[in-house]
């Protein structure tokens, strides 16, 4: 018994690719409809979202301000210009900007050995970049003090040479520098390690040293991650309260950063003198913002431009 072959018609075949069709624009509107929120809850969770940042961020930073405000422009100019607040903003500059340095040159490092490298280690070394983040600054603060206090390890050896660390600017230094190296590695790695080492290696199959290299070809590369490490690096070691309390030792003029400054204002009921100093530190964050977003709008539009 012979099969005889249909004959294939075109117009059954379209009935199919429109059914077809059809069928999965059916599907994609149900889905859509099972994702779509009520109005109601849209709008009950942006509300909730608002009136958490109103009261627990607008209304207190514009406190700030209006109370250092409170007494007239007058007063606030003066408490700024006290010498002893002067100290503390001065202290607070050299302190971050040292901090920022040291972090650049070791989250580079880091970011290098953990990306470029396979060695033993690497999760123990991944695990220490992450320790700021999981240990409290006064313990690391108290950590420093039993290095290099009066009574610690290396106390009567620096007291002998005439070397001051603690309640020193080298105290507040390795302090700050403590809890804010994170920073800068932490947005280098992910990136780093998306990238590979395919530029590196064709840059150096071509003659280039290892100098020029990282200059020319890997520096370029992490430029946006760098700055942006910076940029959080710097305001968090501005508002560092904790680690810089236990190692300054609260010297009026000397080793008083900012936050310590209000702090003591604050308890001498100076509040006015308090707020106009934290009207600083508010400033400061409220500048870290606005440069956060425009390097997030340029790396967007650089990222867009090179899928284009």
């Amino acid at each position: 018994m012979s099969v005889q072959p249909v004959a294939f018609d075109p117009r059954v075949a379209d009935i199919a690719t429109r059914d077809a069709r059809q069928a999965a624009m059916l599907r994609a509107r149900r889905i859509s409809d099972v994702r779509a929120d009520p109005a109601w809850l849209r709008w009950s969770v942006i509300g909730i979202a608002v009136a958490f940042l109103l009261l627990f961020i607008v209304v207190p930073l514009v406190n700030v301000f209006a109370q250092a405000l409170s007494k007239g422009i007058v007063a606030y100019g003066a408490a700024i210009i006290h010498p002893d607040t002067l100290a503390a903003i001065w202290l607070t500059i050299a302190a971050s900007l040292i901090a920022v340095v040291l972090n650049v040159v070791f989250g580079v490092i880091a970011a290098w050995a953990v990306t470029k490298y396979e060695f033993r280690g690497k999760s123990i070394l991944i695990t220490l970049i992450d320790m700021p983040f999981s240990v409290s600054p006064i313990i690391s603060g108290l950590v420093f003090v039993l290095l290099f206090g009066a009574q610690g390890y290396f106390g009567p050896w620096l007291q002998a040479n005439d070397i001051s660390i603690i309640f020193a600017l080298p105290g507040i230094v390795l302090a700050t520098v403590f809890v804010t190296f994170s920073f800068v590695a932490r947005e280098l790695i992910p990136l780093m390690r998306e990238q590979g080492t395919q530029d590196e290696e064709a840059a150096l199959s071509l003659g280039a040293s290892g100098l020029r290299t990282f200059f020319k070809v890997t520096l370029p590369n992490v430029k946006w991650a760098l700055l942006y490490g910076v940029l959080l690096c710097n305001a968090r070691a501005m508002g560092e309260f904790g680690a810089v309390s236990v190692v300054s030792g609260h010297i009026r003029g000397e080793t008083n950063t900012m936050p310590l400054h209000i702090e003591i204002l604050y308890n001498e009921y100076q509040f006015m003198a308090a707020f106009a100093v934290a009207s600083l530190l508010a400033l400061l964050a409220l500048v870290t913002l606005f440069a956060k977003a425009l390097l997030e709008k340029k790396v967007a539009k650089t990222a867009a431009g090179s899928d284009a």
